[in-house]
């Protein structure tokens, strides 16, 4: 089993920025889709995380990659194949940091090297 047909994903940096947002600001109210606004492919993802890791993408991830590598709750967040959008906190205008599967993936691999691809 690989991921899903489409992937919603959030780096940890915003998610927390995220909640944090929810708490601090009053006009912000209800449910929140704690998501990128970029609503990516298998592949894409594949390429990225592959590209930013400097590994070759030739397959998609096995999900028992995806669970080793992120958890089993994060890795089924990430099989899933919704389409989620985040709509409200678009409309909030929540600054994201990472809103690209490129900008995350470059971040994530700075905690594996010195400097970013």
């Amino acid at each position: 089993h690989v991921l899903g047909t489409t992937s919603h994903w959030i780096h940890i940096r915003d998610m927390c920025d995220l909640l944090l947002f929810a708490v601090e600001n009053d006009h912000v109210t209800g449910v929140l889709n704690g998501v990128a606004p970029q609503v990516i492919t298998n592949q894409e993802f594949t390429t990225a995380f592959a590209k930013a890791m400097m590994r070759p993408a030739f397959i998609p991830l096995p999900e028992f990659v995806v669970n080793t590598m992120f958890g089993e709750e994060r890795a089924k967040i990430m099989t899933q194949g919704q389409k989620v959008i985040p709509k409200r906190v678009l409309e909030y205008k929540f600054p994201y940091k990472y809103p690209d599967i490129i900008s995350a993936t470059r971040q994530v691999s700075t905690l594996f090297y010195k400097t970013p691809f």
